[in-house]
């Protein structure tokens, strides 16, 4: 396995000094190597992958460097506009080094919403004209394939990619801080709490990570049916839409959506289609840790970033932020009693159970069985 801080240095010592990027599990001991090492304004945690890409763009112009950008494969598609539009040789030849983590790298088991996404990682590199190559764990080769990586990009003034399996970093022990906020929940007591005050015909869209892992075992603990619950394993930051989607057209059922600080960020313009919606029916739940739990525990801004008063102005008709048991139940009382769109932004501690475990069920059959229960 790579050291984390004996790779940080060789991209410092080969003149990367700037890093942008949405967390990945498989990238989690570099990237807290990287916060735990480099001034804020050398590590910008990005909504987005795209938004990475363009604070990449803007450093080359201001330096003439080349930038880093991490992501996990999932997030090419957020990266294919700026990388195709902007960085291309055939627009503005951007230079950049792309770290990816390849999740669902076939032969290798992995979780339903990677496993399509890391079969055609190749091939949509490929299909980018982005050369790439497969990171070895082992430093030697790492050094010179890392090298070569850079001294191609700015040869040819384009992206070039190194591809990072499961395994390649070895531990890096760094303890983040968060928050000195007083906070009382955990975010799976605060799922509990909520999806125990829902009405007997809501209808639940969870985001990806863990909150779906948590409402899940909720589920299965107490008996409840699992069919009220639209899990999005993947696709990071849609879960609001695909609410919102479901509220138009089933305007006599509550559709409440559990949200993440980290997911809201990355498609923030979602809250302003959501509170203009005009879905009188949609409560929408941000549980904000301000952190990317599910992938490593790299900080949000969440906790930087006032997202009920820019729910209020993006049209949502009530917004609180509460961080008690107490005002949760009361905050989704009232929302309950009012019309919407309604937005509950809910303060919740960073951490999660070790046991914790994940569906039971495919994503195929999630579908319809939420699909059966909205029929009826």
């Amino acid at each position: 396995m790579l050291d984390s801080k004996e790779y940080l240095d060789l991209l410092n010592n080969n003149g990367i000094s700037f890093f942008s990027g949405v967390p990945d599990s498989l990238l989690k001991n570099i990237c807290a190597c990287i916060t735990d090492n480099l001034a804020p304004q050398d590590h910008i945690i990005a909504a987005n992958e795209g938004g990475a890409v363009g604070l990449a763009i803007g450093h080359h112009l201001a330096t003439g460097q080349v930038p880093l950008v991490y992501m996990q494969n999932s997030g090419l598609g957020n990266v294919v506009n700026p990388l195709l539009s902007l960085a291309s040789p055939e627009v503005y030849s951007i230079p950049i080094l792309l770290l990816i983590g390849w999740r669902g790298r076939p032969g290798i088991k992995d979780e339903p919403q990677h496993v399509h996404q890391g079969r055609v990682t190749q091939a949509s590199l490929e299909a980018m004209d982005i050369p790439y190559t497969i990171l070895s764990a082992e430093i030697d080769e790492a050094r010179e394939q890392t090298k070569a990586a850079i001294k191609l990009a700015k040869e040819a003034n384009k992206p070039v990619a190194l591809l990072v399996k499961k395994g390649t970093f070895d531990n890096y022990d760094f303890d983040i801080e968060i928050s000195d906020l007083p906070l009382e929940l955990e975010r799976e007591e605060a799922i509990i709490k909520s999806a125990s005050l829902i009405e007997e015909n809501a209808a639940i869209v969870c985001t990806t990570g863990m909150p779906s892992r948590e409402l899940f075992e909720f589920r299965a603990r107490s008996g409840a049916r699992h069919e009220t619950d639209f899990l999005t394993v993947g696709g990071m930051g849609h879960a609001s839409q695909i609410a919102v989607g479901i509220a138009l057209k089933q305007t006599d059922r509550p559709v409440y959506c559990l949200d993440g600080d980290g997911a809201t960020l990355m498609h923030m313009g979602a809250l302003a289609i959501s509170g203009n919606s005009k879905a009188e029916n949609f409560i929408h739940i941000l549980l904000n840790n301000g952190a990317h739990e599910s992938v490593g525990g790299q900080p949000t801004i969440g906790f930087d970033v006032e997202f009920s008063k820019i729910a209020k102005a993006c049209g949502y008709k009530t917004a609180v932020s509460v961080r008690t048991a107490k005002d949760v139940e009361s905050a989704i009382k009232q929302a309950q009693k009012s019309a919407g769109p309604a937005f509950i932004e809910i303060q919740v501690k960073t951490g999660h159970r070790a046991d914790i475990g994940r569906p039971t069920t495919t994503p195929a059959e999630n579908k319809i069985a939420m699909m059966k229960y909205l029929s009826q």
